[in-house]
């Protein structure tokens, strides 16, 4: 972020030179690097270290910190898209950047100063590294593995306990007992993250849908009636609809739904609330669909259109309010808390502590790999379509409402792969057997 400042800050008012332009967007970018990077090492790392500090309180707490984690980051959201851009728009970027400095800065210095209360692992080296090391040496070691089960099988030698472990013969090359390097804590937990990765692909296309609020919503609501009375709202503070939907649902599902589903005898489990996400997700483009059509034909009557002016770029606006579009920022926000929220609960209870931090990292990575998709399917729709346009810079001139239903057909047959998948019975337990596989783990390895 101090590299941020850099690049707002008018030095010339000190000095008699100023930061040239190339200057100032090589700082921009190493910034914006630099954030990137301590992004993904804290998002992989915070949310299973704040559950291991409620871990001894038993597994429902473990459950209920994930929503309320969740709601936490909604709240900051909130305060960034209204107060800090209010700053950023109205005041200066310098002191819109400053501001997150010191709330980051402050909260590093009150996470050191807590260290000592803290409930730690000891440091168990790289977990990508040792997932790595137990596939490659599970698959180059599977086939005399395989031999040496045979024998022992017709040797009637195999054990009730070697039998739960030596049914996973995809890595048991890599065990301990099969001649490999690696303890069956180690390996089971490799094991439990190859498990839940398809789970991690099928949630990528979530986030494709979910980045249209800062792609093709966004540009949506430029050509929209952003007035009120005489004042024009940023068309960005509509994703505050989206971060306020998740303050207001989560205290009702974590202290209301949840509980009452549980006693009726139909817990809401991992997959079925990550399923429901994705349902969410998919009306939401579908509304943001049947919302375009509406818009356009509102611009086709008289004086149903005007041009506005933002940012000092003029825009063919339809006289249709923005806050049409709250039903779409509403759904993905409802589709946020349940399949978002829920993966990072997952990357915690579906692995042991050597591979949480993994998993979750995985499961934040299908967040970016969702941005670069929709990216590729939004510049592939726009060659495609070059003879009648779905997408353009210019949507008056398009037909984006074809592009929402696009997706939503995508996301429904996202959906449906993911519904094949969550019913095979090794995964009917999902939700309940990670907690149990997480606590073998921690007895083993000590």
């Amino acid at each position: 972020i101090a590299f941020l400042i850099v690049t707002a800050v008018d030095f010339s008012e000190w000095f008699q030179q100023n930061i040239s332009q190339a200057g100032r967007r090589t700082i921009f970018i190493v910034g914006l690097v630099l954030i990137a990077i301590g992004t993904g090492g804290v998002k992989a790392n915070v949310s299973p270290f704040g559950a291991e500090q409620v871990e001894y309180l038993g597994q429902e707490v473990v459950n209920s910190f994930f929503n309320w984690f969740y709601w936490i980051t909604a709240v900051g959201s909130v305060i960034a898209y209204t107060g800090i851009a209010y700053i950023e728009q109205n005041i200066s970027f310098v002191w819109g950047f400053l501001a997150p400095l010191v709330i980051m800065l402050t909260a590093v210095i009150v996470f050191v100063l807590a260290k000592p209360v803290y409930n730690t692992s000891k440091p168990q080296g790289s977990s990508l590294k040792t997932f790595v090391a137990v596939v490659h040496q599970g698959l180059w070691r599977s086939k005399k593995t395989s031999q040496v089960l045979e024998h022992t099988e017709d040797t009637n030698t195999k054990t009730t306990t070697d039998k739960s472990s030596d049914e996973k013969t995809f890595l048991n090359g890599a065990r301990l007992r099969y001649g490999g390097k690696h303890q069956d804590a180690i390996v089971d937990g490799v094991v439990s993250v190859i498990k839940i990765l398809p789970f991690c692909a099928l949630v990528v296309m979530f986030w494709a849908i979910y980045s249209q609020t800062q792609s093709s919503f966004f540009i949506q609501a430029l050509r929209m009636d952003v007035r009120i009375d005489d004042v024009k709202i940023p068309a960005a503070m509509l994703s505050t609809f989206t971060n306020l939907t998740i303050v207001l649902i989560i205290p009702v599902l974590d202290r209301v739904i949840y509980p009452c589903m549980k006693k009726l005898g139909l817990p809401m489990t991992l997959l079925k609330r990550i399923g429901i996400g994705l349902l969410f997700s998919t009306l939401s483009v579908v509304v943001a669909g049947f919302v375009e059509i509406y818009r356009k034909e509102r611009m086709k009557d008289p004086g149903g259109s005007h041009v506005q002016t933002l940012a000092d770029k003029n825009f063919t606006a339809s006289n249709l309010s923005v806050f049409v579009q709250c039903p779409q920022f509403i759904l993905i926000g409802i589709g946020e808390i349940f399949t978002a929220a829920t993966t990072l609960e997952a990357g915690y209870t579906q692995a042991p502590p050597n591979m949480q931090g993994l998993l979750t990292g995985l499961f934040y990575a299908a967040s970016g790999i969702g941005n670069f998709l929709s990216l590729g399917i939004m510049r592939a729709v726009e060659k495609l379509t070059e003879d009648d346009p779905w997408w353009g810079n210019e949507i008056n001139d398009t037909k984006m409402e074809n592009l929402m239903f696009l997706l939503s057909g995508m996301m429904a047959l996202d959906f449906i792969i993911f519904c094949i998948i969550a019913f095979q019975k090794s995964y009917q337990n999902m939700g309940t057997l990670g907690s149990e596989t997480t606590q073998i783990s921690k007895r083993e390895e000590s």
